[in-house]
This record gives C-alpha cells, structure tokens and sequence, in this order.
C-alpha cells in the first residue's frame, strides 16, 4: 500500500488506470480493495489457480529489464 501510494504520488496517473496482481494476501485485503476503490483504480488478477495467466507480459518485462 506504501509503493502504491508513492507511485500515486509520483507518476499522477491519469484515470482509467487498471492495476494487475496476482492473489496473494496483500492484494485481496480489504484495505488494499478499498485503496484502489479510493482513488479510482481497477483491479485485475490472475485468475484461480491459473499462475501462468500473466507469464507472457511478465517475459516481454524481464526482456526489457536485461
């Protein structure tokens, strides 16, 4: 919630911003949900069980990042 709102703060995100995670316990909390419902933002996570859902943009990142 500290890097979400540093970042908020920072890059001024214009809205319609969708934020992607995964399930794990940070991102399902109820504060974490009504942060993002807060400031506007939409949550999209990976769905049940299914871990490789988001392994194709987190490989084009780790491209960029080498």
């Amino acid at each position: 919630m500290n890097a979400l709102g540093m970042a908020m703060v920072e890059r001024n995100p214009s809205d319609g911003l969708i934020i992607h995670s995964d399930r794990r316990a940070q991102y399902i909390s109820d504060d974490y949900q009504a942060m993002l419902k807060e400031k506007g933002i939409q949550c999209s996570m990976s769905a049940r069980g299914n871990y490789y859902d988001n392994a194709v943009v987190e490989n084009f990142f780790g491209s960029l990042k080498r």
